[in-house]
């Protein structure tokens, strides 16, 4: 609930649980000192240091975080932005250039956009509030427009701001770095300022844009809790300030850091939009929330509601080291098993055969791929098998025909060494030129083989940022330039191939956020395919993305991150949460391996319609106990649930567990498939809850890294 406070300045009313729209201007404290401009205007300063602003501006007084800033003409920095008025609309705005939520027949929203002005500054500001109407959320993005005589720079631009009218908070970040992304954080708020923040030119392996402020009592069933995911795959800054006051003021949009945009007469800059999601009842209804909403909001294309194909990638089974016949021979072993897609990964361009060459020169190497691309990709089609093909159109290396052509066309600043990471350098993809040359590159690949499915790589961040094509004043534009280029050329693929399935990734989980989510309906959830590893990354990935977005394979063992040996059981209920794979060479595993896959294609065929239109419940915790993890996906009508438990520590001299299910309908009675003359309550299950080990006609659980699933179905 928004108010313009003395018909001026747009302030923060209320946001949490619905109410009835009731006047609520009592608890604003204008009756309070330092009383309001219109009563007391020696104090203005004072009003506005304690006002609970929406979209708070430096230079006026507000000492808290503000959200705008400038550089005007004349070399300062104030901005005050002033209300001037309002409009509603049915549906939602699409933002330019950028991804976004949208609006669908079952999901209907309206967009409230509010104006505020800044007349000395000769700027104006509309606030984007999108309510969609079945689900607790509200987006909000911001478009600032120079409507005056004079540029203006803007050194910070951010997306949204919300007052909470206390301090009893915590704040819940993921956090990690590679082979370790998402892990869960918790921590009280405190004076001060608490921040989680990527400068790096994407979303990051080290802090995801996801933030949570919740209850402390807050669990995943109860307490409120408040979510806010970032639409953005560049730097980002969120941040939870505790104020003077015992208020919080969190903001959140794209890091201040090095940023810069010019605004000339009559232009415009669009901040990305934030996602906002109220839960009355603990994380898990946040989450399941998120799920709703971008499973049916923001993913789009033809696989957005399908089932994806079981696919076998063949980077750990190889690396560089393959050939034709090598490919040839994993499809035909892995065709016999029910696998669905051969997907061919680094190595297969230029002259490639270890990682320090050959980026940005996307054609063929002959001598590795003998008789060509389509010859591959035509005798894996005859084996029934789709295929699909790996890219990191983002770099260039400097051992590559590319870069001795244009140098110019890596991300650098002139006069500097440039900095190498993986061997490699980012391409500027602020440029249509650049941006136009990888495409076509890319295209001629496309369009000379039956290819079905693209990874998009990008494996190293940016050092150096300077651009050969902008002028000195538009330098610091070059971070979000960037990845409004990227976005430009993911828009380009998807529209001209809709039938490919894009699966991002970026040295595994660097940037998985809704931003990429909108271009491809998966993304690649970690490097590290350990299940044990996977356990604590994909819990934290399922805080606000849905399971059905996680790539997730089988891989070998001892498995090539963390070296540990796991059943090829559990590495397979493992992956069933998310998009379901393989990462090995299937030619050389043990034959009760290789003899256990088909049985894994028909369960997961099997469970995932459940798994990509279900709601997804957390019972186990692997940050808190590291010894066992469980979960469930429910029907929406509730008519059938899968159970997934994994016992990772066997125990010594204990009891069995009794683990309370989640979910169900209390009234209606359910069997476990295996068991349909034994029928219990939803109730029974989930308040008394059930014994795993006699679920399993054993008499214990034994040994390390046992894992089982159940499947419930309403009698």
């Amino acid at each position: 609930m928004l108010m313009a406070a003395d018909g001026e300045y747009l302030a923060h009313v209320y946001y949490g649980k619905k109410i009835p729209d009731e006047a609520l201007v009592g608890i604003m404290r204008f009756d309070e000192s330092p009383f309001t401009p219109a009563t007391n205007n020696r104090d203005r300063a004072s009003y506005l240091d304690t006002l609970p602003l929406e979209y708070p501006c430096f230079g006026i007084g507000d000492y808290r975080e503000p959200v705008l800033r400038i550089h005007a003409a004349d070399g300062t920095s104030t901005c005050d932005l002033r209300y001037k008025g309002y409009k509603i609309t049915e549906g939602k705005p699409a933002l330019e250039g950028m991804p976004a939520t949208f609006a669908t027949e079952k999901s209907p929203c309206n967009t409230l956009e509010v104006i505020l002005e800044d007349k000395p500054a000769g700027l104006e500001v509309s606030l984007f509030y999108t309510a969609f109407e079945q689900l607790d959320v509200i987006t909000r993005s911001a478009v600032i427009r120079n409507v005056g005589e004079k540029d203006v720079f803007l050194t910070r631009a951010l997306s949204a701001c919300v007052e909470f009218d206390t301090h009893e908070l915590d704040m819940i970040t993921l956090n990690g770095s590679w082979a370790r992304e998402r892990a869960v954080e918790r921590c009280r708020l405190h004076h001060a300022k608490q921040l989680v923040d990527s400068c790096k030119g994407e979303s990051s392996h080290q802090n995801n844009p996801f933030v949570a402020l919740c209850e402390h009592k807050a669990d995943e069933d109860s307490g409120e809790v408040f979510g806010f995911n970032f639409v953005y795959s560049g730097n980002f800054m969120a941040q939870a300030e505790v104020t003077q006051h015992k208020k919080t003021r969190f903001v959140m949009g794209i890091n201040s850091i090095d940023f810069s945009w010019k605004l000339g007469r009559g232009e415009h800059f669009t901040a990305p939009e934030v996602v906002m999601v109220h839960s009355d009842a603990g994380l898990g209804k946040m989450s399941r929330t998120f799920h709703d909403l971008y499973r049916s909001n923001l993913i789009r294309g033809e696989y957005k509601d399908k089932r994806r194909p079981i696919l076998i990638n063949n980077w750990e089974a190889t690396y560089f080291n393959f050939n034709t016949e090598k490919l040839i021979d994993i499809a035909r072993e892995a065709s016999k098993l029910g696998i669905e897609m051969l997907v061919m990964d680094d190595g297969w361009f230029g002259h490639r055969d270890s990682d320090n060459s050959s980026l940005g020169d996307w054609f063929v190497y002959e001598k590795k791929l003998e008789g060509g691309l389509k010859h591959l990709v035509d005798e894996v089609n005859k084996l029934g098998m789709k295929f699909g093909i790996w890219f990191e159109p983002e770099m260039v290396s400097p051992d590559s025909e590319l870069y001795k052509a244009h140098p110019d066309w890596a991300i650098r600043i002139k006069g500097r060494e440039l900095t190498m990471s993986r061997e490699q350098y980012v391409l500027d993809y602020s440029r249509k030129d650049v941006r136009d040359y990888v495409y076509s590159m890319m295209k001629k690949i496309l369009d000379s083989a039956n290819i079905e499915y693209i990874k998009w790589d990008m494996n190293r961040q940016h050092t150096e940022v300077g651009s050969s094509a902008l002028p000195a004043d538009r330098q610091k534009e070059l971070w979000h330039r960037y990845v409004l280029g990227v976005y430009d050329l993911m828009e380009r693929l998807t529209t001209d191939y809709p039938h490919i399935l894009l699966e991002n990734c970026s040295g595994g989980g660097a940037r998985f956020d809704p931003g990429m989510l909108y271009y491809s309906p998966q993304i690649w959830c970690s490097d590290d395919t350990d299940a044990i590893e996977r356990l604590k990354i994909q819990h934290g990935t399922s805080m606000c993305y849905p399971c059905s977005a996680m790539g997730a394979h089988v891989s070998d063992c001892p498995n090539h991150t963390v070296g540990r040996n796991t059943p090829f059981a559990t590495r397979g209920d493992v992956a069933l949460v998310g998009t379901f794979g393989y990462e090995l060479d299937v030619t050389r595993i043990p034959q009760q391996d290789r003899d256990a896959i088909p049985g894994q294609i028909e369960k997961f065929k099997k469970f995932n319609p459940l798994v990509r239109t279900g709601d997804h419940y957390r019972i186990g915790n692997m940050f808190e106990d590291n010894t066992w993890d469980a979960w469930m996906f429910v029907a929406k009508d509730k008519s059938e649930a899968l159970f997934e438990f994994v016992q990772v520590l066997g125990r010594p001299n204990e009891r069995s567990r009794n683990i309370k299910l989640k979910g169900l309908d209390p009234d209606a009675y359910y069997y476990e498939e295996s068991k349909p003359e034994e029928k219990l309550s939803g109730a029974a299950l989930m308040y008394a809850g059930v014994n795993v080990a006699k679920m399993w006609n054993v008499d214990g659980l034994y040994g390390d890294f046992v894992s089982k699933t159940l499947h419930f179905v309403k009698a």
